[in-house]
């Protein structure tokens, strides 16, 4: 694999490497039995799924999953504090992991039900595969997007450590980051169109597919967020 420049700002001083807990943040929209299962066969000893805002900024780490409309992810998100608390952790350093929709909520706007602002934690707006989706050769393609695809590495970031570039992870989603629209790509695919398979900014990290549906290279990368410290 190539060598890639890293893109990563460095948080600010409040890791503490002595909390081993993982908080899954549990605003109802998210498959949240998967996600701790898959931490826990990664390595965590300690995983809380919760939306109390003192566990979570207690947590050594956080994972910020989600399923479903993004209007609806959001809507319940805010409505128990929960932006609060992630924006909070964040400034304080903490590593944080976002799956799918919670990838999709860090961005400015979503297209999705006809156009939401999202956390903004991120630059860049995701849109909905175009209609009649087809492949450079013509082949149509299905949407959602369904299934194993290859993850092109953009940056040399330790959630990457042990696995390889192109390797494969499970997506499942009918919109999307198009690369282009973001500064802080980490990861990409190709599904007839350059979409964004991962973004990281200083102590965040966030990914389209599912680590937790992708075997054996989404186990690793649980395993490497599980002893990030959040820099890189």
């Amino acid at each position: 694999m190539s060598a890639r420049p890293r893109q990563c700002h460095q948080p600010k001083a409040f890791y503490n490497s002595m909390t081993q807990t993982v908080a899954v943040i549990d605003y109802g929209m998210g498959n949240l039995h998967s996600v701790e299962s898959a931490l826990r066969e990664a390595g965590a000893s300690d995983v809380v799924v919760t939306a109390d805002a003192e566990t979570i900024l207690a947590a050594g780490r956080i994972v910020f999953p989600g399923v479903g409309a993004i209007r609806d992810c959001l809507a319940e998100f805010r409505r128990l504090g929960c932006d609060t608390t992630l924006r909070l952790a964040v400034e304080r350093g903490t590593p944080v992991l976002g799956i799918c929709v919670g990838m999709q909520s860090l961005m400015a706007r979503s297209e999705e039900n006809g156009g939401v602002d999202c956390l903004g934690f991120f630059n860049g707006t995701v849109m909905r595969f175009p209609r009649n989706h087809s492949d450079i050769d013509g082949t149509k393609l299905k949407v959602p997007h369904m299934g194993w695809n290859q993850v092109s590495q953009n940056q040399n970031h330790p959630l990457w450590d042990g696995i390889a570039d192109n390797a494969y992870f499970y997506f499942v989603h009918s919109f999307f980051l198009p690369e282009a629209e973001s500064d802080f790509v980490a990861g990409s695919f190709d599904y007839g169109i350059k979409g964004s398979a991962a973004i990281a900014k200083g102590n965040v990290f966030a990914t389209q597919f599912h680590p937790e549906k992708s075997h054996d290279n989404g186990l690793k990368l649980l395993a490497n967020f599980l002893t990030w410290d959040g820099t890189c």
